[in-house]
């Protein structure tokens, strides 16, 4: 969450982006970190969104429900293999995940399966301590994979960030790529290594760092980093950006102000500036200033769509949902006109809002129906709408059509909540 994502991962939808890519392809240990970091950055931005709140904690169950099943599924195989105290822990973890009262009752049955062979294994044993494993010392791997991914990651990057960052060696690689799937702790071990290993004071690794100390709650640390950093970057606007998080994080929003008025003059009139200003005023709760903010900014240098969104989220913030109503409108128009694929989260944020005041007309129906292709988790709550909007026109029978397929879907959605391999 460094260079490379500067501004990429910082509201809400953009973690659950990364979170439902995660999912379709089955990681769901990786899903869960990032729905649960969608979940925390709604609950600071956004507290007021309880449709979306839900949303997000009905995937969260979802991934749980899957590690779960993974998990037994991991002990089943140690067992037959003779790895019971390993089979134990898996079937542990198992256990804190899940909700399924049909797993939990599976899981308990294993657990007591295991308890006569591991007391027989302690008698055939009885000089050695349970539970003594040799641990081997981690090391650095990277698989092939691994260096696909890195140069991935790397290509995003101008060309001499990226011919540094190639130079760092095997624990800086290591731990950037740790860094990018989630794994904070593994990050800050690696890339502090990293540090150890270039002593370069122009390097860029106390950046990658910061950004995993951020992540863990490690606030101190990262600030301390940072702030060396700049001194030798002062240009380096992803470091403000990290350094504005942290004072979000701790309240400290006027040292976050201060800093933002300290931006070199190249720096300061960016957009991403004005979003870092803004969004300080919006974690103050200062709505107003940061209304006023974003409108200056659009009347000032014309249409941005970074800068129409937050204006948008500040105007719901404020309850001027007609406000925030027609600039997502807006905003859906311009990707329109320039032939862009319209955001669905934007959709729905439209959607929602225009049916909650009573606007039930068949360009809300027809966004309901879209979202039910591009957002399909939740096609059950937009069946439900479309049938109350034809309801609202009298249309009984697709009323009833349509009410059918919300539960048809709502169901589907709890049945696969409760699956259970055999």
């Amino acid at each position: 969450m460094g260079l490379r994502d500067f501004f990429s991962a910082r509201d809400p939808e953009d973690y659950e982006q990364k979170a439902d890519a995660f999912s379709e392809a089955g990681k769901w240990g990786k899903a869960k970190v990032e729905y649960e970091r969608a979940l925390g950055r709604l609950e600071k931005t956004s507290p007021w969104d309880d449709g979306y709140r839900h949303s997000l904690r009905e995937k969260i169950q979802r991934c749980r429900e899957a590690l779960a099943q993974e998990h037994r599924q991991t002990a089943a195989d140690l067992i037959e293999a003779g790895h019971t105290e390993d089979a134990e822990r898996y079937l542990a973890l198992a256990l804190e995940l899940t909700e399924d009262d049909r797993l939990l009752e599976v899981l308990e049955k294993m657990r007591q399966a295991l308890a006569p062979i591991e007391s027989e294994m302690i008698q055939m044993n009885p000089t050695e301590p349970a539970g003594l494993q040799s641990t081997p010392v981690e090391q650095p791997m990277i698989k092939d994979q691994d260096d696909d991914h890195f140069r991935a990651l790397l290509g995003t990057l101008p060309d001499e960030i990226e011919a540094a960052y190639r130079s760092y060696g095997q624990s800086f690689k290591s731990g950037y790529l740790a860094l990018n799937r989630g794994e904070f702790e593994k990050a800050e071990k690696y890339l502090s290594r990293a540090m150890e290993e270039n002593a370069d004071p122009r390097s860029y690794i106390p950046l990658e760092l910061a950004s995993a100390c951020l992540n863990m709650g490690h606030y101190e640390r990262a600030r301390g980093l940072l702030e060396a950093f700049l001194i030798n970057h002062p240009d380096a606007l992803p470091a403000y950006q990290l350094l504005c998080e942290i004072f979000w994080e701790t309240n400290e929003f006027e040292l976050a102000e201060r800093l933002l008025s300290s931006l070199p003059a190249e720096l300061s009139q960016s957009v991403a500036a004005w979003l870092l200003r803004g969004k300080t005023f919006f974690r103050a709760k200062n709505y107003a200033a940061a209304k006023s903010l974003y409108r200056e900014f659009l009347k000032t240098y014309g249409w941005d769509e970074a800068i129409a969104r937050q204006l948008a989220k500040t105007h719901e913030a404020l309850h001027e949902m007609a406000n925030a109503r027609n600039l997502y409108l807006q905003i859906m128009q311009q990707c329109g006109s320039c032939g862009v694929q319209i955001d669905p989260a934007i959709k729905q944020k439209f959607a929602d809002l225009s049916f909650a005041s009573g606007l039930n007309t068949m360009e809300i129906l027809e966004l309901y129906l879209s979202l039910t292709q591009e957002i399909p988790e939740n096609a059950g709550a937009y069946y439900e709408k479309i049938s109350r909007i034809y309801e609202s026109r009298e249309n009984h029978e697709q009323a009833r059509r349509f009410g059918l397929l919300a539960e048809k879907f709502g169901d589907k959605k709890k049945q696969e909540r409760k699956t259970l391999d055999a």
